[in-house]
């Protein structure tokens, strides 16, 4: 038994000099929870796919916050790239205090008009690589007693939605995923949460929406989340209400048939 008592799961706060795995981690909702996560002291595994501006930035929250960063370029698409992770950390030494499960892929256009290995390589992204890397770093934080995972998933989760069919599909993944692995851990000391942002400003979501979020309302809610014991938290009042909305209260063919027409104003111009 460690130090930490059974229901001393890890928060933000506590996270001073500890590290934490934050996938994605060079844009959007990614960048800013590391910069976060650098601002309560925490030291930080980044790993994204350009290598340039994954070591930009790790360099920059070195130089601002006077922590460790160790930049791991790799692209979650490949399918060993969760095993290379979790070596890289095992040979560096590195204990993983929290895992934020962030990177993620999306394609806007219908499934008949997309390309097969796009619509694999979002799955595999979003839904395969995550399971995977917490399959890897989970069993040490369940032996400390000790620990937090955090995935991001979307409001996207909760009902389907034409035109990013497989992207919203991962997303209903993690969030079920995520929710089962809250019920075998919620004993053992190990905070697991998904959150769930509706839109917001990132590089994947330019499309003009009203109400879009920014990372770092996104950020906000992770921090609370990791304070409570919820196994899945909504990005902000308007998006849970949707969710609440299209999730249970319409039937799943009115809600698809309205999201459809949503989203198809989004598709671009032929």
């Amino acid at each position: 038994m460690s130090k930490f008592s059974v229901v001393a799961m890890t928060t933000a706060a506590q996270m001073k000099d500890r590290t934490a795995v934050v996938t994605g981690a060079t844009t959007g909702i990614g960048a800013e929870l590391a910069e976060r996560l650098a601002g309560y002291g925490a030291h930080l595994v980044l790993v994204a796919r350009t290598a340039d501006r994954l070591h930009e930035t790790a360099e920059r929250l070195r130089a601002e916050h006077g922590v460790k960063v160790l930049a791991v370029p790799l692209d979650l698409a490949a399918h060993d790239a969760p095993r290379r992770l979790a070596q890289q950390l095992a040979e560096a030494g590195i204990e993983v205090e929290m895992l934020v499960n962030n990177a993620g892929i999306s394609d806007l256009a219908p499934v008949a008009a997309s390309d097969p290995v796009r619509l694999r390589t979002v799955v595999d992204v979003n839904a395969g690589a995550l399971a995977e890397i917490t399959a890897l770093l989970l069993p040490q934080m369940v032996a400390r007693d000790h620990g937090s995972v955090v995935n991001i998933a979307s409001t996207g989760a909760y009902s389907p939605a034409p035109y990013v069919a497989a992207y919203a599909a991962s997303k209903a993944f993690v969030l079920s995923f995520t929710q089962a692995l809250w019920g075998e851990t919620r004993n053992s000391g190990v905070r697991v949460v998904a959150i769930c942002p509706g839109p917001t400003e990132t590089p994947m979501n330019t499309r003009p929406t009203p109400g879009k979020r920014h990372p770092r309302d996104v950020a906000d809610t992770v921090v609370k989340a990791l304070n409570g014991s919820r196994s899945a938290v909504i990005d902000g009042r308007v998006n849970a209400l949707t969710s609440f909305v299209f999730g249970r209260l319409l039937p799943a063919r009115l809600a698809t048939r309205i999201a459809e027409r949503f989203m198809r104003a989004a598709l671009p111009a032929a």
